[in-house]
């Protein structure tokens, strides 16, 4: 009761000889909250009349209208207040009420501008995913700015956090050990969301399957393969393998394997290239390179490359079919042989000498008749 008598009578003097100074710190004062109020409004309404949904003028315009009208008046007296010169208890209980306003103002402002900023990158790729974890993102987010700022007002208290923190560390620890997978996958989803190797809708091989993703969820994706099956797989197992993505192709490359028989003539070979080259044409078909392969066991082999360009798959399996039939046309009608895989026998005496069939090099001769008797 003293310490409150003491600090009553204390207050009195105070008012009874600066009250003109606490008269002069209340109207700047008030004068700072209105142009702050201001401020706050017209910022307000030219972030709100521009145009668009989650733009940065959009995200700015959520942080400004998350601005409270107590912060503002605690920052007004908060500028004021050195001018009264008020007692050192009133002082310091403005000084805390400061801290802890502005803090929490500024774990406010972070919340919203990451939310902001996710739901632009969700707003960008239609995103159906993130826009359906916003809830969890959001609590998430909330709990671990709030926990900061909760930290940074105990530590201008003079509070001794070191503690807090690491309980807060060790309590952490505990808790992603226990959901290790559930955080795995959530993470794996939003890094599948942000890094986007890939869409809804789009074409993929993954590991040995190539399936359409037909839908990215927080802890599994869903993949519809070629042969109609639905594969659904995690997240952090569908990244942990390499991904190749089929869509937006520029070009496609098709190869052709072509192999005529070792009878075919030296001059045939050499023209063989330079046919194989006149056969690529249409817009859209690039001649990339015809040559020779080497020596195969029953061919001579050959390849022609070819670059498609188009985006469409079916447009390039049309052309790879198209060329394949314009090939075998040309090479048909100018005389080459395609091989296939064949054997030759030959046999052998035991004495190791080739017996027929082979190709003879020497013709045989007949036996010599022996020389007629002589008379007697």
């Amino acid at each position: 009761m003293q310490d409150l008598r003491y600090w009553w009578d204390s207050s009195i003097a105070w008012v009874n000889s600066h009250w003109l100074q606490i008269c002069i710190a209340i109207a700047a004062g008030l004068i700072i909250y209105f142009l702050l109020s201001m401020i706050r409004t017209f910022a307000l309404k030219r972030a709100q009349s521009a145009p668009g949904q989650f733009t940065l003028t959009d995200i700015v315009g959520r942080v400004i209208h998350k601005t409270k009208s107590l912060v503002l008046a605690i920052i007004s007296i908060r500028l004021v207040a050195g001018y009264a010169q008020p007692p050192a208890l009133v002082l310091q209980i403005i000084q805390f009420v400061f801290t802890v306003a502005v803090v929490m103002q500024v774990a406010i402002w972070v919340r919203e501008i990451v939310l902001g900023l996710i739901q632009r990158r969700a707003a960008e790729g239609h995103n159906e995913t993130l826009s359906n974890a916003m809830g969890i993102i959001r609590l998430l987010i909330s709990v671990a700015l709030f926990a900061i700022a909760a930290i940074v007002i105990l530590d201008n208290m003079g509070v001794n956090v070191t503690g807090l923190v690491a309980g807060l560390g060790i309590g952490g620890i505990a808790i992603g050990l226990a959901a290790q997978g559930i955080f795995s996958d959530l993470f794996a989803s939003l890094s599948i969301i942000f890094d986007r190797p890939f869409r809804v809708g789009q074409t993929i091989k993954y590991d040995t399957s190539i399936a359409t993703v037909e839908r990215i969820g927080l802890k599994s994706t869903h993949l519809r393969s070629i042969n109609g099956e639905l594969l659904v797989i995690s997240n952090t197992n569908l990244l942990s393998k390499e991904i190749t993505n089929y869509a937006n192709l520029h070009r496609r490359r098709v190869q052709y394997a072509i192999g005529v028989i070792y009878q075919t003539k030296p001059e045939m070979l050499r023209a063989l290239p330079e046919l194989l080259k006149a056969q690529v044409t249409g817009e859209a078909n690039e001649f990339v390179r015809s040559s020779f392969l080497g020596f195969g066991p029953s061919s001579l082999d050959f390849e022609l490359v070819v670059d498609v360009h188009s985006d469409e798959y079916n447009e390039v399996i049309a052309a790879r079919t198209e060329i394949g039939i314009r090939l075998f046309e040309e090479l048909t009608r100018a005389g080459y042989d395609f091989a296939y895989p064949t054997q030759t026998t030959f046999t052998a005496a035991p004495d190791g000498t080739m017996i027929l069939p082979y190709a003879e090099s020497v013709t045989m001769k007949a036996p010599k008749t022996p020389p007629a008797a002589k008379p007697a």
